[in-house]
């Protein structure tokens, strides 16, 4: 039997924080840490586990004690973390066992910090493996995942060793791999592109496990492209709105998804009707030319703005992302991007700096051409490029605080917020005809552990930016124009307009840390670029 301390590395403030929203509902986290709590269900049975989330608490001496195997995980964003707690637990004679994105695509730098088991790539395939080792005595090794694992025959997540309470949202994953090959994206080279699924019962039986414990509220699909395989996302979806019908929908959904959804409108009637809201998009850019050279063809194929457009009008909330800094981009680059998330009425939207990454096509074609920065590391947000872009980086991080600072001003926001409102179709339960929602069937057994916000929220909200905020008056006119001219949407509006505080937070914090990259002395190490923060969760 093994006593095993599993550490999940606290994640810097990124677009993904959401502070405002949490100091709000009284949560400590977004996310829990869904990588993990698959590891777990791998390991024996009879193996004591405890998970210590950096992200809600911090690790006390009694949670060392005892300990016979520390795990620790961790994506480029919670490197120095992972380091850090790597040479904390051999300081103390434990041996560790490491994995994760960045230990698989940045090996070395894991092994030379003292990491005694190193797995790169998909614990399914390779958990039994460190078993082995440890049971047989052996002191260090590394396991490296060689064939894809079939998800079928992946385990549903220890969901029980987290305090459901602690998250905002919950996370869980139905498949890997992504049919595309952007030139910027290691998720073809960590997952492939062949995707690989879980089976409906699988799903069904993860949404029912998260609901037996309790937990009510927003549900993170972390898939790398939830439409990746047409059929069997309309399979799925079509299980969801099943048990979704029965339980009285207990849980909205967020997923990602490529462009190629606002194609597909049955499609988004299935993930509107299985009560998913948002959907991630990776834009990128705005300019065919520079999508082009990317290999982002998906984005090309059709009209990019109607797309979305098309997403949004049919009930989906679109998060856009967007990159500066990539090959073929003229000048400029950020105020287009600016006025295209403007015409697409986008309330969210991330524009970020291109780094290059491990194990991609950008990254090989870069180190060919000489302009890779190999020796430069990631710290969060206060990151430096690290390859020499075709224009000046000063002007590239120059343009992506303009446009953040542009779109983020609370008036361009509510009005964004308002126009993609009103653009989108009412709910269907608001239609004449419809069927009244089933009641949920309950049991006296499960407690609720994250109830919907209340009351206190939304006055939040009102003092915010109903009383004390610079558009206050805009903030009640377009309630009342919503109230009067999309009833059936006020909800959602409301939720987004309670969004932008984080938004609004994050850039003013993006601001300061420009300002103090602008008085630095001039060079590579006086620019801050934005750092990518992966959105499925590590596999172990």
């Amino acid at each position: 039997m093994q006593n095993v301390l599993m550490i999940n590395p606290p994640l810097p403030l990124s677009f993904w924080s959401f502070s405002e929203t949490l100091a709000m509902t009284g949560k400590k986290a977004l996310l829990p840490p869904l990588g993990l709590l698959t590891v777990a269900a791998l390991l024996p049975k009879d193996w004591n586990i405890r998970l210590v989330d950096l992200n809600v608490r911090p690790l006390g001496e009694d949670d060392w004690r005892g300990i016979d195997l520390v795990m620790i995980t961790g994506m480029l964003v919670q490197r120095e973390s992972l380091l850090e707690h790597i040479a904390k637990a051999k300081a103390r004679g434990i041996p560790t066992a490491v994995g994760g994105a960045y230990p698989t695509t940045a090996p070395q730098e894991v092994l030379d910090a003292g990491c005694d088991f190193l797995i790169q790539g998909e614990g399914e395939n390779t958990i039994s493996e460190l078993v082995a080792a440890l049971e047989a005595g052996h002191k260090s090794g590394r396991f490296v995942c060689q064939e894809k694992p079939a998800l079928a025959d992946s385990p549903p997540p220890r969901y029980d060793l987290i305090a459901l309470g602690d998250y905002e949202s919950m996370s869980l994953q139905t498949s890997r791999g992504c049919p595309f090959s952007c030139e910027f994206c290691d998720i073809v080279s960590l997952f492939g592109r062949a995707q690989r699924h879980k089976t409906p019962d699988q799903v069904i039986g993860e949404l029912e496990a998260i609901r037996r414990l309790g937990f009510r509220g927003t549900v993170f699909v972390a898939d790398d492209n939830f439409i990746g395989n047409r059929p069997r996302a309309v399979a799925l979806l079509t299980r969801i709105i099943e048990w979704q019908a029965r339980y009285g929908e207990p849980f909205n959904f967020i997923t990602q998804a490529s462009v190629n959804l606002g194609q597909d409108i049955p499609l988004i009637d299935l993930l509107t009707a299985a009560n998913f809201s948002y959907v991630f998009v990776g834009i990128e850019s705005p300019d065919d030319d520079v999508l082009k050279a990317a290999h982002k063809m998906q984005n090309v194929r059709n009209p990019l703005l109607e797309s979305l457009r098309a997403i949004n009008a049919n009930g989906l909330s679109v998060i856009g992302s967007f990159i500066l800094g990539m090959d073929g981009e003229t000048p400029g680059a950020g105020a287009r991007m600016q006025a295209f998330a403007e015409a697409a009425d986008l309330p969210w939207v991330m524009i970020n700096v291109l780094r290059a990454l491990p194990l991609t096509a950008l990254w090989d074609r870069l180190l060919a051409e000489g302009r890779l920065h190999e020796d430069i590391v990631e710290s969060g947000w206060d990151a430096l490029t690290n390859f020499t872009p075709l224009r000046p980086i000063e002007t590239i991080f120059a343009e992506q605080i303009a446009a953040l600072t542009a779109l983020y001003t609370p008036s361009a926001y509510l009005g964004r917020v308002l126009r993609a409102t009103l653009a989108m179709r009412p709910t269907r339960g608001s239609l004449p005809g419809a069927a009244p929602k089933p009641k949920p069937v309950t049991a006296t057994n499960i407690r609720q552990q994250n109830p919907s916000p209340d009351i206190t929220s939304l006055l939040h909200l009102i003092w915010r930016q109903g009383v004390v905020g610079p558009a206050r008056w805009q903030f009640w006119r377009q309630l009342v124009i919503v109230a009067r001219r999309n009833p059936s949407r006020l909800r959602r509006y409301i939720v987004l307009c309670g969004m932008g505080e984080n938004l609004f937070s994050f850039v003013r914090h993006i601001e300061a840390q420009a300002a103090i990259r602008l008085r630095a002395p001039a060079g590579p190490a006086a620019v801050m670029a934005g750092a990518r923060l992966d959105a499925s969760p590590p596999a172990l």
